[in-house]
């Protein structure tokens, strides 16, 4: 949600920043400006609307717009509609000071009132334009004194850049909650939300641990805590290089994404399955003894992620034979769970920065509760407080709308299922060598049901104008059904509403009439026959009915059904894995056939750093 990005070094900063944000859209965003110094000048442009958009606005500037050192920033609307004025960055009284800000300052009409009385004037509605104020009314300490000031009185989340005109060649960042990495080049260095914003300049990268200033200049990078006591953090090198942020000859990221889910998946389970069969996860830290003193497992998780975490329940509570509660992460903490040493809290995020899953998990830490962290993003804020780990290295994930780090979430997961069933020594390694093979072969089960993408854009097509859809599925098919549901709403943006298809008859079927499509996923052997039976009940009230099935059960003439998608036969639980894949192209093929922006859909922003 929104983006920075700042640079110091010997190149026209307009160019890097302008790249950077560009590489940031998938973000979310509904406005974006820069800020550029250059001998003691600020000058500023600021456009409602694409990255295209301020490029236009720049070009056409009377001057050239020098200057080796800037900050960018897309905003995503909080306070304040998206306008020019609300746009970032936000400048103090005497317009010497420029700052661009992520997340939510909770506490900002407080501090508003408090700096309006002292004489300062406002010409936004946002809260990030007090971080300015602030910083003018603390007078001459330093800027990076100034910034940690402002983390101290802020509440909320807040990552933040800061350029002063009297501090030529140098961006001041500071982070209390929302994300912020630096970008370590050769006699440059870049400041910046998340990694694709510098990666075309450098793979040197370090994360900004939480509550820490960092000063920037062209040959050093300086970090404090807010009290100036300075640390050095881990540089690491990012093991995905440029192309991997690109989107390698498919028309939209996507699509690309979609088509990268057997790789995604594959890297997710490399080493972590043994000659034998037998899941690999100790290094992670869910050794036997962890495992066996569990008796209760919470996840957190929000949109997607929720939709993963409640195909872990089934995993969880069928093969390692524990109890799981499924909440979402904004949810959790306000329903006074009962939590102790012996509660395991799995807090799902792709990027690891999510607001409420992390207001979730530190919830359960108070409470004394083991945390594990599942997440795509090495060093994120998740990772970094939880227990154990367990990354899906699925890569990057620039498409607004989930689908590789989900399929790759639900694979780990299984597996984590798997793990956890052995160690509890509830099931023998060789019970679980078929759903382990499933796991292992699941790669290439998912390179053939992506052949089906020319069928679900005829569906697409004949159905352009559908006003109503429905997702159904019993088991470990209904959060596959609600994942469905979800996409085809991001997406497409049409009414679609995912259910258990049980609970059909006791009110939703009320909707159900000539010219509603039901998809109906039908993966779980055990419950086919019930399916089979609601999707008849859909069918017989005007429904137009779409089954996903394994092939055990192709034969048409059996099956309720209008149309059948054939699905390759697979393990129980694992299955339902595939039936996401023809809904996320049915979804994606609607959208772009409606001339919708897929990797950007409206309203939406890909991480989400405030409540």
């Amino acid at each position: 949600m929104c983006g920075i990005v700042g640079y110091v070094g010997p190149r026209p900063a307009q160019d890097l920043l302008l790249g950077g944000l560009a590489r940031l859209e998938y973000r979310g965003y509904d406005s974006a400006g820069l800020v550029i110094g250059e001998n003691g000048v600020l000058r500023s442009v600021r456009r409602v609307g694409k990255i295209a958009d301020l490029m236009e606005a720049v070009a056409r500037e009377p001057e050239s717009f020098p200057g080796s050192y800037g900050v960018g920033h897309t905003r995503w609307a909080t306070h304040g509609p998206p306008t020019v004025p609300n746009a970032h960055p936000h400048f103090d009284c005497a317009q010497e000071i420029a700052v661009v800000h992520n997340g939510i300052i909770e506490n900002w009409v407080e501090l508003k009132t408090w700096l309006e009385e002292r004489g300062h004037g406002f010409s936004s509605d946002t809260d990030t334009e007090v971080a300015a104020h602030l910083i003018e009314e603390l007078g001459p300490v330093s800027l990076a004194e100034a910034v940690a000031e402002v983390l101290r009185r802020c509440e909320g989340a807040l990552a933040m850049a800061v350029v002063r005109r009297s501090d030529p060649g140098l961006v001041v960042g500071g982070r209390k909650g929302s994300p912020l990495v630096i970008g370590r080049g050769s006699g440059e260095n870049f400041l910046a939300s998340d990694i694709p914003a510098f990666m075309a300049h450098t793979r040197r990268m370090m994360i900004v641990p939480e509550e820490r200033v960092v000063e920037v200049r062209s040959d050093s990078v300086r970090v404090t805590d807010l009290f100036g006591e300075e640390s050095e953090p881990e540089e690491r090198e990012v093991e995905w290089d440029v192309e991997a942020a690109e989107k390698g000859g498919y028309p939209t990221f996507m699509l690309k994404e979609i088509h990268e889910q057997p790789q995604a998946v594959a890297a997710t389970l490399l080493g972590r399955i043994g000659a034998g069969g037998e899941p690999l996860l100790e290094e992670t830290g869910l050794t036997g003894p962890v495992a066996k003193g569990i008796d209760k497992v919470f996840v957190v998780a929000c949109g997607t992620s929720y939709h993963a975490g409640m195909m872990a329940k089934y995993a969880l509570e069928r093969w390692a034979k524990v109890p799981v509660e499924v909440d979402l992460s904004s949810e959790f903490r306000y329903r006074d769970p009962v939590l102790d040493e012996r509660s395991l809290v799995i807090g799902i995020s792709q990027s690891g920065e999510t607001a409420d899953t992390l207001g979730a998990v530190r919830f359960a830490l108070d409470q004394g509760a083991r945390v594990a962290a599942v997440t795509n993003v090495v060093g994120s804020s998740l990772a970094r407080e939880a227990h154990m780990v367990f990354q899906t290295r699925a890569g990057p994930e620039i498409g607004v709308a989930a689908s590789k780090t989900f399929i790759t979430q639900m694979a780990l997961l299984q597996l984590m299922g798997l793990h956890m069933a052995i160690e509890r020594g509830v099931m023998t390694p060789a019970e679980a060598a078929g759903p382990v093979k499933a796991l292992r072969s699941l790669p290439d089960r998912l390179e053939e049901v992506l052949g089906l993408s020319d069928r679900m854009l005829e569906l697409a097509e004949g159905w352009r104008d559908v006003r109503d859809f429905f997702f159904l599925g019993r088991s470990v098919d209904y959060p596959a059904a609600l994942e469905g549901a979800l996409k085809l709403k991001e997406l497409s943006y049409v009414r679609a509403e995912g259910y258990a298809a049980g609970e059909m008859k006791h009110g939703p079927i009320a909707l159900i009439e000539p010219g509603v499509v039901v998809f109906g996923v039908a993966t779980d052997r055990r419950l086919r026959q019930k399916m089979f039976s609601n999707l008849s009940e859909m069918k017989a009230r005007g429904g137009t009915v779409v089954t996903l099935v394994g092939s055990e059960d192709r034969t048409e003439a059996a099956i309720p059904s209008d149309l059948v998608i054939p699905l390759p036969e697979d393990a129980d639980l694992i299955g339902a894995v595939l039936a996401v894949v023809p809904l996320q192209l049915f979804s994606y093929h609607l959208a772009t056939i409606k001339g919708l922006d897929v990797d950007q859909p409206r309203n939406l922003a890909k991480t989400v750093t405030v409540e």
